[in-house]
This record gives structure tokens, sequence and C-alpha cells, in this order.
């Protein structure tokens, strides 16, 4: 049994019990080692000690993003870590079916807002809130995410829209080092805080292209310009002028190598942000020209010159403080590089006017020195003010997207986180109140809200006490009374005001607040603020001339009166501003205040951030002094209990993130009774092939019933199918619960959904893309086989009119060669006719029957039967010549070869003209033929000269074989 003395254990027992803690810690931690454990749900007890133990180890391994169910914690590494945010990775996040399975990582929130925004799942606006303490990292992440949504969101098609896309995704990073350069600067706790609140709007398109973007700025510290805490700087932009300017352009400026300045403190420290270069580039991409950007920086140094003018007591109150001997050349170096007459210069921030009665009658007062520092200093933050609303105002015309061109948004918000310095005043006051603010919408949204709404819709839940602040906020901006409206009460009086008296007003007007304390150990007036994040002590010191922000009419007009380019544009002349900065004393409107406009703008913001979707980035320190691989439990524990983490992973581990109305749950996920038709439909389950009617947005709630049973029968098939056999876990189904009129889900069960739709709509798209390749098959071969057909038909017309066209010439070469035979048979028959009469009128014969000699009777007979041949071979042109000729010839006629000398064969080569035939026996024969009608007749193929082939080779066979 433990035994404690004075609160502590004793001896061994203390070690017993820590040794038995640890083996308790180590039997409900599992087998997984605590830097695995990437959602700090899974933490076993979840206590703020398991937890911080958890982030160590993880932080040890370089594992710097870890879930806490709806949250992303962000421990800053304090060094560069260039893998962890490389354009690859982006790539690799993106392109992954399931983010969420991947490690823990900001850019894996941008995917899951950018897939909220394709889903088009009510609220579509996505907003990122980057919460966390000074230093913890904010504007890192806030800049990655901007890197990770220009590459992720920009994939036009054409090459003009990929142009426009490049140069708007460019302008949009190049507002951040602008931004940073003039709007952060270093502090005790952080090198590159941001003094000033920022809501960036990222414009998307209908096709969720990135088409421009929007900024606007909350709460600048002005103040710091002129007034800067021991080891602070002024904002980085005037430590890179002073660094970074050339040889020219400081003779130009007047900033010669070590001038000193007094609004330009620890100058002697380097730091990374000192990059003037960087935002002159940057400033060019967003079309601030070269001109202009000297113009600016010249103003910055005359407001750097302003600060070394300083003022000594005047021993006449009547008589205007003189200048000392060493701002004489500053304040004539200021005017000249503000382009402002030095003397009314001088007089402006010497005599203050005063316009007083019904005839406003003015009258001058000289100021003392403490008043002649504050119009200075009022002079300064005039000035620096406008110059950064001019800026916002140039960055969004450069940036910011015609309003019909986009239809949907991704917001990042980055505000200074929760501060707490030995010196707190009207700035922390403001930057504490947003935070809490922004904890309060988170508390709202994601604690509150989630318990009440289990318990409207009748869900079994046991609820988790939370640490609420609503009380604290109603101390802050509370009505009738609060410390806001106490302040600007303070200021709307005409009286002076007491810092001792306005810290007895909130005290005695506000003591029942348990948020309000005293401490009584101050010797200044101050009071106490218990935040959700701790106790900041605040002094009321200079909280009303703060509040009131007062600018004397005169150094507006001072400042209307410049030559400089761009101060005409800060300050214009305008007769109606002029008329509101001098009304009367009867019409005098009340004083908008800085806390009321503060309030105001924040209202404004929480109002977009209630219409989104929020995902909230909490950023932690891991320790004060910037070190890394240094990791401070204490530090990081009161950062865990300031925000509440513990509350919020213990209701994100039981709770349902996921809750969606019936209707759009069932038009969403209807499809997904597809998986079960077939299997077990249920009386109510009506066949797929219904129409879209039933779940119309009229449908009853007693027919949703119906079909919202169908679509939860469908989980256990959908989660057997997701497990895998080496992670049965998996096949446990996750809980869901229909409530009264919403479906509640954890995100594994939405993701599970997901990828059921998915594989419908996969099983769909297979089924219409078969069904229309089998028509157009269909409708190919239907026309391959008419096409066939029509080609047929034509191919057997065509051989048809060519069949005819031959059969026609044929029959008429048929006709024209009979006829020509038969003429020429005539012919021959007519002229042997006519030599056979001559021979029996030459020769006597005894009787009257007269017969040929048998060489005769042959001759006649070749000439009847092969004269045409003989006809062709003997007149060729080509062909076999001289004595080969002659024998062809002869084997033609079947002349006797005993006595060739008695006959003589004349060619168409030997005479010329025409021959003819004349069988005379002891003369010459002639052959006399007509050029036959059929084509190629008279050509011969070209023979070797040295040979007889064809038909020639034939007939001299023949005659040779029949002489044997």
């Amino acid at each position: 049994m433990l035994q404690q003395i004075n609160g502590h254990s004793s001896g061994s027992d203390a070690q017993g019990g820590e040794s038995l803690r640890e083996d308790l810690q180590e039997f409900l931690g599992g087998e997984a080692p605590l830097h695995e454990l990437d959602d700090l749900t899974k933490v076993n007890p979840v206590t703020l000690k398991t937890v911080l133990r958890c982030l160590q180890a993880r932080y040890a391994v370089d594992m710097f993003y870890t879930s806490a169910g709806c949250t992303l914690v962000a421990l800053n590494p304090f060094k560069p870590v260039p893998q962890l945010y490389s354009p690859a990775l982006m790539r690799e996040y993106h392109a992954a079916p399931q983010p969420q399975k991947l490690s823990p990582h900001i850019f894996a929130v941008g995917e899951q807002t950018y897939r909220n925004v394709q889903s088009l799942i009510k609220p579509v606006n996505q907003s990122i809130i980057v919460s966390g303490e000074s230093g913890a990292g904010k504007t890192w992440t806030s800049r990655c995410l901007m890197k990770f949504y220009a590459v992720v969101a920009a994939s036009p098609t054409s090459l003009e829209s990929h142009k426009l896309a490049e140069r708007i995704e460019q302008r949009i990073l190049n507002s951040n080092p602008v931004m940073e350069a003039f709007g952060n600067a270093c502090t005790l706790r952080n090198n590159n805080s941001s003094r000033f609140g920022k809501f960036i709007q990222l414009q998307l398109n209908s096709a969720q292209q990135m088409t421009g973007a929007a900024v606007q700025t909350y709460l600048l510290e002005k103040t710091r310009v002129a007034c800067q805490a021991a080891s602070e700087r002024n904002f980085h932009i005037f430590y890179q002028i002073c660094k970074g300017a050339s040889v020219d352009e400081r003779l130009q400026w007047h900033l010669p190598e070590g001038a000193s300045f007094s609004w330009l403190p620890n100058p002697e420290r380097t730091l990374e942000e000192d990059c003037f270069q960087v935002t002159r580039e940057a400033m060019l991409h967003l079309g601030i020209d070269i001109p202009t950007q000297n113009n600016i920086f010249q103003v910055l140094a005359g407001l750097l010159h302003l600060g070394n003018i300083w003022f000594a007591d005047s021993e006449d109150e009547a008589q205007p403080c003189q200048l000392m001997d060493d701002a004489k050349c500053s304040i004539r170096t200021s005017a000249s590089l503000l382009q402002l007459p030095e003397d009314p210069l001088l007089e402006t921030l010497q005599i203050r006017t005063i316009r007083a009665g019904r005839q406003q009658q003015v009258f001058r007062k000289p100021c003392s020195r403490a008043e002649c520092d504050t119009r200075r200093d009022c002079l300064a933050k005039l000035v620096y003010a406008r110059l950064f609303d001019w800026l916002v105002s140039v960055i969004n015309n450069s940036i910011c997207a015609d309003p019909d061109s986009w239809t949907t948004f991704i917001g990042l918000l980055d505000v200074y986180g929760f501060e707490s310095f030995p010196n707190n005043s009207l700035e922390q006051l403001c930057i504490n109140y947003a935070n809490e603010k922004l904890q309060q919408h988170f508390v709202a949204h994601y604690l509150r809200a989630q318990q009440e709404e289990y318990a409207v819709e009748g869900l079994d839940w046991s609820f988790v006490n939370y640490q609420d602040n609503q009380a604290c906020l109603d101390l802050i901006e509370g009505s009738p009374i609060s410390i806001c409206s106490l302040i600007n009460e303070e200021c709307r009086l005409n009286r002076p005001s007491s810092a001792a008296q306005l810290q007895t007003r909130i005290e005695s007007a506000l003591a029942g607040s348990p948020h309000l304390r005293h401490n009584k150990l101050s010797q200044e007036p101050s009071f106490i603020v218990v935040h959700y994040a701790g106790p900041v002590q605040y002094h009321t010191a200079g909280l009303v001339e703060k509040n009131k922000d007062p600018v004397p009419p005169e150094l507006t007009r001072l400042l209307q009166q410049s030559q400089d380019p761009l101060l005409k544009v800060l300050f214009p002349t305008d007769p109606k501003e002029k008329s509101q900065e001098e009304p009367s004393g009867q019409s005098r409107a009340p004083v908008l205040t800085v806390v009321s406009k503060f309030k105001a703008s924040l209202e404004q913001l929480l109002q977009v951030l209630h219409s989104t979707t929020p995902h909230y980035i909490r950023c932690i320190k891991p320790n004060s002094q910037g070190h890394a691989h240094t990791f401070l439990q204490e530090e990081v524990l009161s950062q865990l209990e300031a925000c509440g983490l513990v509350e919020t992973i213990h209701i994100s581990a039981a709770g349902f993130p996921i809750r969606i109305p019936h209707q759009n749950f069932v038009e969403r996920y209807a499809l997904l009774r597809r998986l079960c038709v077939r299997t077990s439909p249920g009386p109510h389950s009506p066949s797929p092939d219904e129409g879209h009617s039933e779940w119309s947005p009229h449908t009853k709630a007693a027919t949703l019933q119906p079909l919202l049973q169908d679509i939860l029968h469908t989980l256990p098939a959908l989660t057997q199918a997701a497990a895998t056999p080496r992670d049965p876990a998996e096949a446990t189904p996750a809980p869901v619960h229909c409530g009264r009129t919403k479906v509640f889900m954890t995100d594994s069960m939405l993701e599970l959904l997901e990828c059921g739709r998915a594989q419908v709509l996969e099983q769909c798209a297979c089924c219409i893309q078969g069904s229309w390749r089998r028509h157009r098959h269909r409708k190919q071969e239907r026309q391959r086989r008419a096409a066939t057909l029509i080609q047929a038909a034509i191919r057997s017309w065509l051989a048809r009119k060519h069949i005819q066209r031959m059969h026609v010439a044929a029959t008429a070469i048929k006709r024209t060669w009979q006829k020509w035979r038969i003429r020429m048979a005539f012919l021959a028959s007519k002229e042997l006719d006519g030599v056979q009469e001559k021979h029996v009128f030459q020769v006597p014969v005894a009787s009257a029957s007269f017969l040929l000699p048998q060489a005769q009777t042959s001759l006649l007979a070749a000439i009847i039967r092969l004269w045409p041949l003989g006809l062709v071979l003997a007149n060729a042109a080509v062909g076999v010549r001289g004595f080969q000729r002659k024998l062809v010839v002869w084997a033609c006629l079947q002349l006797p070869m005993g006595s060739p000398s008695n006959y003589t064969v004349q060619t168409a080569q030997e005479q010329a003209g025409v021959t003819s035939i004349r069988a005379l026996p002891q003369g010459s024969v002639k052959f006399h033929c007509r050029k036959s009608p059929l084509p190629y007749a008279d050509i011969c193929p070209e023979p070797s000269p040295y040979s007889v082939t064809g038909l020639n080779q034939i007939l001299l066979e023949r005659h040779s074989l029949g002489h044997v």
C-alpha cells in the first residue's frame, strides 16, 4: 500500500508504484511502439502524459505531424527539412487513392479539403484554421499549404490557360514574401512572427482549378513602427532596405553605411528573412514596377529618419519645444524624402491646432515634449498603416479573380498566436481575444455541437467534459458590461483618462467574473484575464489612447501637401474626407475605436468560417528557445492543456465526426443497393432499374427509412470485401448510427462507403462501356455486311458488263474474221481457177478429165489449208531469216524436198511491194496477203538469232519426221 509523506511516496513504495505504472502502460500500449502511433486516438489510455510521451517519441525520430482525431498536431522542427515539403511529396499525397492512410501531414489535410470541394458535399467551401502560439510555425504551415494548392489545383488543358494559371499561382506565392516583409517582425519568441492576421481565400472554378485569391488582413501592429520592446526588432522591410540596398540606392535614400536609427534596434542580427532581393522580385511579379518600388523604399527611409527627430523640453510653456542638435539634420532629410515642406512639418509636430466654440475658432497651442513625440509617432504609424493597406489592395487587384470565374474557395486562416509578454497592452488583448474566439469556434464545432447533436438525434452517448471558454469571452466582449465596453466608454468621455481609474472601473464592474484577477504585487495599474491558454496580465497605461488611435487632422492635411507620387495616392485631397475630419460640435459622430473595428472584422471572419467545413491544424512549439532536437515537456504540456487537445482526442475517438442528412445520404449512396439486390433483397427494396424519383427532394421520411435500411444492409458486405487476410481487424464493421434526421459515422466508414460507391460506379461504367462496345460492334458488323453486299453487287454488275462488251467484241471479231477468211478463200480459189484454166489452155490433153500433177495438187491443198499461217511466217518483219525462213515456208506448204531448185520463194524482205500467189510450175511462187485483223497478229516474240523456237520449231520437227 502506497504511503505519501508531504505529498510524495516514500522509499521502495514509490519505486514500486512507478514500475507498476510503467508495466500498466506497456500492457495498455500494446505491441506497437509509441513513435509508430500516428493517431493520438490510438493511445491507451488517453491522458496528457501518454499523449505527451507519444509526441516526444515521434519528435525524436523526426516525425513532426500526428493526427488527433479531427485535428492535426504539428511540431515545429526548428530546422530545415526540405524532403518533407518537396513537390514530389505533394504529388504523392495528391495522387494517393486514400491520403488518410499515408503518414499524417499538412498535405493530407490540404488534399482532404481539395477532395471535399470536388465531391461537392455541402458545405462545399473549406477552411483551414492554423492556430498556435507565436513561433509554433503557423506562417510556415500556411506558406506550404499555398504551395501545395498551387501544385495540385493547376491542371489546365490549353497552352494559354496553362500560362495564365502559372501566372496566377506565381502571384499568389509571391504575395507571401511581400506581406511577410511588411507585416512580420522578430519578437522574443519567434524570428518571423506575424504582426497581423490574414485570411487567404483561394478561389477555384467549376473544374477545381485555381483562378485567383483574395487576402483580408486584421489588426496590423502599427505601433511597432515607432515602439519596439527590448530584444525585439522592427518590421523586416526596414532591415532589408538597410542591408540590401545598393550604393546608389543608399545615396538616394540617405542610408549611409553604419548609420544609426532609433527605430531600428538590433541591426546586427542577421535573419533568413533579411533578403531584400526576394522582396523586390516578388513585388515585381505582383505588378509593382521598379520606380514604384523605389518610391516605397524612399518613404520608408523617410520614416526611419523621422524616428531620429527628438525634442528638448521647453522652459516656457507658451513656446514650442525646440529640436535637439542631432535632430536638425534628420528632419531636413525626412522632409526631403517625404517631399514635405520642412517648416510646416516641424510646425505640425510642435504645435497643436484646436477648434472650439460654435464659430469653430482655431487656437494654436504648443505641445509638450511627450506630445511632440506622440505626434511624430502618430505620423509614422499613419503613413505605414496606409502603405500596408495599399499593398494589400495592390496584391488583391493582382491575384483576385473575377467573381463570375470562381464558384468555391478554400480559406487559410493565419492569425497571431496566443501572446503573453512582461508588458501586455491593447495589441495583446486583441490578439488573445481573437484566439479565444477561434477556440470557441473549435469547441462549438467539434465538442459542444457534436455532443448536443448526439442527444438531439437520440444516440446513446456518454458525455465528455471539456473546457468551455464562453465565460472568458463574456468577460472580454459581453453585454452590457465587459472589458471592451468599458475601454470604449472611456474613449467617448471627454476627459483625460487615468490608468488607475480604468483599473478600478474594470475590477469593480466585473468583480463577479471567475476569469478576472488582480495582481496585488504589481506596482503598475493592471488586471489579469485567465484565458484558455493561461493567465495574462494587461497594463492599463496607454490602453485608452491606443484604443482611440487619434489622428490629428493637421497631420493628414500635411501629408496631403506632399509632392511624393505615392503619398498623393495614400492621402488624396477629398472634400468629403475633409468634412468628416472637421465635424461640428453638435453633430459629431461617435469615434470608431480600434477594439470596435477589430471586433466587427472578427465577427465577419467567423461568419465566413461558420459557412465552411473547418479543418484545424494545431502548431506546437517544442521549446521557446527555437532549438532543434529539444523537447521540453513542461512547455508542450501547457500548450496541450491550453488548446484542449485531450478532450478533443476523447470526443474524436468515441464520436462520429461525419454527419450526413438522410436525404443527402440516400441521394449519394442509394446505388449501393445494387450490391445486394440479387442476394437478399428486402421487402421494400425496389429494383435498381427503377427511376430516381424515389429519393427526390420531396420524398417523405417514411419512404426514406426503407431506403436507408437497404443501404445499411450492404455495410457488412462492404466490410468483408475491404478486409485483408493480413489485417482481419478491418473485417469488424465500423459503427454507424442512424439518427432522427442524420446518419452518423466515422471517417473509416465514410471511406468504406465511398469505396463501395466507386465500385458500383465502376461496375455501371463497365456495363455501359460493354453495352456501347457491343452496340458499336454490331453496328460495324451490319455496316461491313452491307458494304460487302454492295461491293459484290457492283463487282458482279461490272463483270457482266465487261463480259458483255467482250462477247460483243469477240462476236464482231469472229464475224469479221469469218468474212475475211471466206473472202480470201474465194480470192485464192479464184486465182487458182484462173491458173488452172491457163494451164489447161496451154497444155493440150487427150482426155476430157484433166488431172493436175501430184505436186500441184499438194500445193493447192496446202494453200487452201495452211496459207494464212505461211503468209504470216513468210511476211513477218522479225524472226527467222534466210534459209530457215524458206524451210518454214516449205514446211507450211508441204513441198517436196527433192528438187528445191525448181521453186523459188520470194518474201517481202527480198522484194518490195505486195506480193501475190501464183502457182507457176516453171516460175517463182509469190504470196499475196492482207494485214490480219487480229491484234498483234503481225508481231512475233523476239527469238534468239541462232535458234528456231515456237511454232516454227514444231513445223520443222514435223517436216523432218515426215521425210524420215
